[in-house]
């Protein structure tokens, strides 16, 4: 019963209250859509810790997309011994690169007076969870390993039920529970996601592709005549 709840219920109620409320927000407050950067405020630890997160955590996060979407590829590739190895030790090595990333990041809001000002609750949420997330992938890849190679039996065809609408958690059910934490958490970054600036990310300003150019004129002053 329990299982149901947490891998069939909770994901469908994680993704409608995301686009529910992702969508209310964009339509009541379009401003609040904006990544609030605080760069400017202090730009050396950020670049610290905003360049490994981020060049890490994609990395990974298009990992596991393609993992997701071409199956046949991703298994073809892992059938390799020594190619699953290179990617087990590789994507090791990403994950710890985003947890010191990160850190560097969540200790630049908590030492920063003015960037702390600039931080909602949610964005301490979310950066809280997506360091946990993180931390729990590095441990499942570290303690349950060749997990490249068992994703497709597991999480694949679980995320793939869902989405078909036709929810099977035989594939997860049996996972030890940091592994289906890890799953899980994705789901609870999901709901946190909408609160927070982090939504900027589904916007892309489509409408400038049709949009008049537009001509911008630098006008210097001329040094008055005497």
């Amino acid at each position: 019963m329990l299982d149901t709840v947490l891998f069939i219920a909770f994901p469908y109620v994680a993704v409608i209250l995301a686009t529910v409320v992702g969508i209310y927000r964009y339509y009541s407050d379009r401003f609040s859509f904006s990544s609030f950067s605080s760069q400017f405020l202090e730009s050396r630890r950020l670049f610290w810790g905003s360049v490994p997160w981020h060049y890490g955590i994609v990395t990974i996060l298009s990992v596991h997309l393609f993992a997701f979407f071409f199956p046949g590829a991703w298994a073809a590739l892992t059938a390799n011994p020594t190619r699953l190895y290179i990617i087990e030790v590789t994507g090791m090595a990403l994950a710890l690169v985003s947890i010191v990333g990160i850190s560097l990041l969540v200790l630049r809001r908590m030492s920063d007076d003015r960037v702390r000002v600039v931080t909602s609750w949610a964005d301490w949420l979310l950066i809280l969870a997506l360091l946990v997330q993180v931390i729990l992938g590095f441990w499942v890849s570290f303690f349950y390993r060749w997990g490249s190679d068992w994703f497709l039996r597991t999480a694949q065809p679980w995320l793939l039920s869902l989405v078909v609408f036709q929810p099977n958690i035989e594939y997860v059910s049996a996972l030890p529970l940091v592994v289906k934490w890890h799953h899980l958490w994705g789901f609870v970054i999901i709901c946190i996601f909408p609160f927070t600036r982090l939504v900027h990310v589904v916007t892309y300003p489509i409408t400038y592709l049709w949009r008049p150019l537009q001509v911008v004129i630098w006008n210097r002053a001329r040094p008055v005549q005497k």
